[in-house]
């Protein structure tokens, strides 16, 4: 892919002018890693005396809620290092965690043998959470033809609702997540991704292109999200924040521990997902989302941008011959040809805001939220 006339790349990470919003201070330093470390930089720098004790206590408080439950909290598991270890604390802690897995109908072998291994040898209970494949099949077929950028809205938003929903059954208040903010905290530019909880987005675009009602799909909007957030107060905790968290250490010891097998790059546990973020974004989209998951570590000190740089260079792929099995794998299993993802790649992109959707919903009553919390704030005790 050319760079632009214009192109510019961060000084510090290697965020460029393919975001669009980009900007840079007088030291060429990006607006990227600058919010990053401005917002999360309390949570990088914190001694480990400290986040001991910040996880003492919620593991109290979680075990306290927890009594007399089958489970006292959720872990989502996808067969990647990030959720596996989260999995593997919570035991070593002594929590009783629920392993909650989404499975539509894209999860690789190796995923699969993954988990297996982890909860076999954990002794922990998984429910998993099968979503029909021609209902899942037509979403996506859907999103596709609609043209936007935010493909795995439709799996992000479906792991998000069944691990609240398996929350809400058990009588469990928190989900302990694999999100955390040495490894992935750096925000991703708004028109590469799009708003997870647009429950209205996904079931609009599913009707419009392929008629397809939700049936075994566990949507979540953002309505769902207040009744469980503040009605049934569960929480999503990133819990890897309350460790030293070491994503090369947590995968030596996965192996180690759990006969883990490592995958070739980050979201390689699904097939889709690798090709989705491998091939498809950058040919229709100009979208490369290695620059932030890599821009991401070297703020943190977790690689150098030299490392980052060679990390992004040529295609997300080990070879070209393991693209061209998962496109033959992503065009079998779509019931694709070949000219057929020739035409979705021409076709010019769309904004997922040309749908119905209720992000504007959400950004009222975000705002709506930090004028009454700003309120509350300054009124001065008597």
């Amino acid at each position: 892919m050319k760079h632009e006339k214009n192109f510019r790349i961060c000084k510090r990470c290697i965020m460029d002018t393919t975001a669009k919003d980009i900007q840079f201070d007088e030291n060429g330093i990006c607006n990227y890693c600058n919010e990053f470390l401005l917002r999360s930089g309390h949570i990088l720098e914190k001694k480990s005396e400290e986040r001991e004790r910040e996880r003492t206590s919620l593991v109290n408080e979680i075990k306290k809620r927890g009594t007399g439950k089958s489970y006292d909290c959720i872990v989502g598991v996808s067969g990647g290092v990030d959720s596996s270890w989260v999995l593997v604390q919570a035991v070593n802690l002594g929590l009783k965690p629920l392993a909650v897995h989404m499975d539509n109908g894209w999860n690789s072998e190796l995923a699969q043998n993954n988990i297996y291994n982890l909860i076999q040898k954990l002794g922990v209970d998984l429910y998993t959470h099968v979503i029909d494949w021609t209902e899942y099949r037509a979403l996506m077929q859907a999103f596709f033809e609609a043209d936007v950028v935010d493909v795995e809205l439709l799996y992000d938003n479906a792991m998000l609702a069944v691990n609240y929903k398996m929350a809400a059954r058990h009588g469990v208040q928190f989900i302990l997540g694999g999100t955390n903010q040495a490894t992935e905290g750096m925000r991703m530019p708004p028109d590469w991704n799009w708003f997870k909880f647009d429950k209205r987005n996904i079931k609009a675009i599913g009707q419009k292109f392929s008629k397809q009602r939700l049936r075994t799909f566990p949507a979540m909007g953002t309505f769902d999200y207040i009744y469980y957030e503040f009605l049934k107060k569960i929480h999503w905790v990133s819990f890897l924040d309350y460790f030293d968290f070491n994503k090369a250490e947590a995968l030596k010891i996965l192996q180690n521990e759990f006969s883990y097998k490592p995958y070739p790059y980050k979201h390689y546990e699904s097939i889709f997902t690798r090709f989705y973020q491998g091939y498809l974004l950058r040919e229709k989209f100009g979208v490369d989302k290695r620059k932030v998951h890599f821009s991401t570590l070297v703020a943190a000190n977790q690689l150098t941008r030299e490392e980052a740089l060679r990390g992004t260079e040529g295609i997300a792929y080990p070879s070209s011959n393991d693209l061209e099995d998962h496109k033959k794998y992503f065009l079998k299993k779509m019931n694709w040809s070949e000219d057929d993802l020739k035409r979705y790649l021409a076709r010019v992109p769309k904004s997922h805001a040309d749908y119905p959707t209720e992000k504007p919903l959400w950004n009222f009553l975000a705002k709506m939220r930090k004028k009454v919390s700003g309120a509350a704030e300054n009124v001065s005790p008597s």
